[in-house]
């Protein structure tokens, strides 16, 4: 079925980069075993916990004794998303990986409708229709959407929406370096840079009921746009 484009594929890996969500872990890992059943044939789901101060990890390690298609990445502290990110790639076996966030702001009801368009794709990217968060973090999301755009030459309307499904052999190959939030627009430019075929599908954007967001600090901002800067220079030398 890999080869058709329908909203079920033979292999599936998804996984949840998680930082303190202990409100959360339990609607999207169910969430996950309702939904992967319809669109895969064989699956895993794969909780990173990124070094959490709160029980998220204790939870996941429940939730992967009481059903075998879990399974759990600890970080022993806080290595931060991109990090995350990658030990989530590092960790699947299945041909195709999928990964959204952990504090249910999408709704995994949506995933067929990025399987539907993986036929002659390597990425397949979501972006928000409507993105339910504070105007100040809009702001600052479309500025560095701009400038990710602008220096890596990428056509994408929502650089780091973490709703996207990857080949598996192409995101494995990538010499990925990034451990922040960088690591979105580091996939998408080496994808770039190796001509592989990325395609965008709109989907729901949720407001957060639970936890806080942790990925809008000023000195994450700063670290990200410095960050973007260096990696042109790498990726353009």
């Amino acid at each position: 079925m890999c080869g058709t484009s329908t909203g079920r594929v033979e292999e599936l890996s998804l996984f949840f980069p998680m930082y303190n969500e202990e409100r959360n872990i339990s609607q999207a890992v169910e969430s996950a075993l309702r939904v992967l059943p319809r669109v895969a044939d064989r699956f895993e789901i794969i909780i990173v916990d990124d070094g959490s101060r709160d029980h998220t990890g204790d939870i996941a390690d429940e939730m992967a004794r009481s059903n075998p298609a879990v399974h759990v990445v600890h970080h022993p502290t806080n290595l931060g998303y991109g990090a995350a990110l990658q030990s989530g790639i590092r960790a699947s076996h299945m041909d195709w990986i999928f990964y959204t966030d952990g504090d249910n702001q999408f709704d995994l009801e949506e995933m067929p409708l990025v399987l539907e368009r993986r036929d002659g794709s390597d990425i397949v990217a979501g972006y928000r229709i409507d993105r339910r968060d504070a105007p100040y973090r809009k702001a600052g999301a479309w500025l560095y959407n701009r400038a990710a755009c602008l220096l890596f030459c990428l056509r994408m309307r929502d650089v780091d929406c973490a709703f996207k499904l990857f080949r598996a052999s192409l995101v494995r190959s990538m010499p990925l370096k990034s451990t922040g939030a960088l690591i979105d627009v580091e996939i998408l430019a080496r994808a770039k840079l190796s001509s592989a075929r990325i395609r965008q599908v709109g989907v729901h954007h949720f407001a957060r009921r639970s936890g806080h967001a942790t990925g809008f600090k000023p000195a994450v901002i700063l670290r990200a746009f410095r960050e973007l800067f260096l990696l042109r220079r790498e990726l353009h030398a």
